[in-house]
């Protein structure tokens, strides 16, 4: 499988330099990981939910993208340059948040995916940014990367970062929390 078969949206990334960047970043993490694109869109986006989850890994990771790009247009069009969206930023840091995990996951002896050891002592914004800056990823995109999960409560935010963040925990948090009556 391609990359961009796997992800149609690094094309709504303008800037060709990042679009290549993004795209080589993805292409690493795969070569480097046991899982392959085709597991991406059969594995369950989350460790946390149960084995039974239906919502692959590619399902909540584009949407996620989805609903990133959506806030940065709202931001861009609704809030008169007083809070500017880096739209290229936006998008590459939200394709770019859990290309980590693909170096945290392993598969066990059932094809399952589970968290590896190494996940279990770097988890994926670490690895996700080293993988980015090997790849020259500007510092404001890796930003993104680094404080899209819960490690990224202990800094200020982009703007960018905000919307990624929001966009991952508000399509993460109601299949882990959510109130059911």
């Amino acid at each position: 499988m391609d990359i961009l078969e796997l992800w149609p949206e690094i094309n709504w990334i303008e800037n060709k330099e990042l679009r290549s960047k993004v795209a080589n970043v993805w292409e690493a993490a795969l070569e480097r990981s046991v899982l392959s694109a085709e597991d991406l869109t059969k594995i369950p986006f989350t460790l946390l939910c149960g084995p039974d989850l239906k919502v692959s890994f590619m399902d909540h990771k584009r949407s996620v993208v989805h609903i990133a790009r959506a806030a940065g247009e709202k931001c861009n069009e609704f809030y008169h340059g007083e809070l500017p969206v880096d739209m290229d930023v936006l998008i590459a840091g939200a394709i770019l948040a859990d290309v980590g995990k693909l170096l945290e996951y392993v598969l066990d002896e059932n094809g399952k995916a589970v968290q590896g050891t190494y996940g279990k002592y770097i988890r994926h914004p670490f690895s996700g940014v080293s993988l980015s800056e090997e790849f020259k990823l500007p510092a404001k995109v890796c930003h993104i990367v680094a404080t899209h999960a819960g490690e990224g409560d202990l800094v200020k935010r982009t703007t960018e970062a905000y919307l990624v963040h929001h966009a991952d925990f508000m399509t993460f948090l109601p299949f882990k929390e959510r109130l059911q009556i």
